[in-house]
Order: structure tokens, then sequence, then C-alpha cells
């Protein structure tokens, strides 16, 4: 049963990378939608899910928020490392974003989409409720998955080709995941602190990457409104799985 859902999440995913594919004439549009539904995504379902299950408290402060801030200045790094390497080499100073960054975010969204299928695999190992409920969740955001991972791969000046590559990767990881679950399960708390460090990065990528590119070239309000209806989506995807 669990892999038979994270075939639908295989469909889904696609779907949203087909979205984001075809509306490339509306840019603007797509990462505007993308950064809301980013955000929706790290703040309505990935922190609070990662603050109930990575449980305790390191000098004070939640682990799950740590790994959060530590997720985000990784990924800080990893940019501005890939960055300065291209530009010592010789690259374009003003086109400074660098393919190897958009592919590497691409893989941690890939990870994310395989972790998706074992919190299927393993709700459905506690009860046939709880994997419901879980399947629903991750059903319905893995829309926001595929779109987003086109979306990244391609910001990054990655060809069609690559984008369409890592999408597929995106869409097959759930099952794959919820196959894995026949053998093994992840303890809980680690999965909240990974669900942790995965929010921090995307949350970088969303608001120091996505949002200021939609707002550079064509500012409007159809694109902030965009960003609020994805973060909305959100919200009513975890309103109606809750």
């Amino acid at each position: 049963m669990a892999v038979f859902v994270a075939l639908g999440a295989f469909l889904m995913t696609l779907a949203g990378g087909w979205t984001a594919l075809r509306v490339t004439d509306r840019r603007h549009l797509v990462l505007g939608l993308a950064g809301g539904l980013m955000l929706g995504v790290v703040g309505l379902d990935l922190l609070p899910e990662a603050l109930h299950a990575a449980g305790g408290e390191v000098f004070g402060v939640p682990a799950a928020l740590l790994l959060f801030v530590a997720g985000f200045l990784l990924a800080h790094l990893v940019e501005r490392l890939l960055a300065a390497r291209r530009a010592a080499h010789g690259a374009d100073e003003h086109n400074h974003r660098a393919p190897e960054v958009g592919l590497t975010a691409a893989a941690a969204m890939v990870g994310h989409s395989a972790m998706d299928g074992v919190a299927i695999g393993a709700a459905f190992q506690v009860g046939g409720g709880m994997g419901a409920a879980v399947a629903l969740a991750v059903v319905a955001h893995d829309f926001a998955d595929g779109f987003n991972t086109y979306t990244i791969t391609s910001l990054y000046g990655n060809a069609r080709r690559k984008a369409v590559t890592m999408l597929l990767a995106d869409a097959v990881a759930p099952v794959v995941g919820a196959a894995s679950t026949l053998a093994f399960t992840i303890p809980e708390p680690l999965l909240g602190g990974y669900l942790g460090l995965f929010g921090g990065a995307l949350l970088y990528l969303a608001a120091a990457e996505i949002l200021p590119e939609a707002h550079h070239v064509h500012p409007a309000r159809s694109t902030l409104l965009c960003t609020v209806a994805g973060a909305g989506f959100i919200w009513l995807v975890v309103g109606l799985a809750g």
C-alpha cells in the first residue's frame, strides 16, 4: 500500500515540474510562486514537524532550530564557495549563479522526496489511518516539490535536459523511499534533525535567491500575489492533511 501511494506522489511531482516547464514565458510569476511554495513548506510543514520529532534541546535551544540555522548557513556557504570558484575560472561576474548550486539544491530536493517516501512507509507501519494522513500530506505537497525542483535547477543556468533529469529523479524518489521501509525505519529524532537542516537550506534558496530574482527583472504586483498564493496553498494543504 505504501508503495502504491508513493506512485501518486510520483505523478504529482511530474505534474508540478510540467507546470513549471510550460509557463517559462512568465518566469517572474513562476519564481514568485516557487518562493511562496518553498516558504510555506518550510514554515508551515517542515519546521513544525522537525520541532515535534527532534525532541531535545542543546544549551537551551531546540535541536531542530539549531540544525535549521545550520542548514541556512550551509546553503549560503556552498553557494559562495561555488560562485567564488567560478569567478576564479573567469566566469562572467554579472552571471554569478553557479549551475552546480542548482544541481546541489535539486539533489537535496530528491533526497527529501525519498524521505517523504520513507515517511509514508513508516506511517503505514503504525496503522492505516496514520498512513492515509501522511500520504495525503506528501502527495499534496509533492506538486510543489516537482515545481520547485525544476525551477531551482533552471534558475542557476542548467540546461532543460538536466532540469528534466532532476525532476524525474525527484518523482521516482518517493517510490524508492517507500519501498525501503520494507527493510528498515528511521528513528524519529534523526528524521526531525534532517527536516530542520533541510528546512534551513530551503529557506535560504527561497529568501536569498529565488524571490530576489523574481523581482529583479520584472517587479510586479502579480509576482507578489503569486508568492502569497504559494504560501497560502501550502497552508491549505497542511490544514486539510491535519
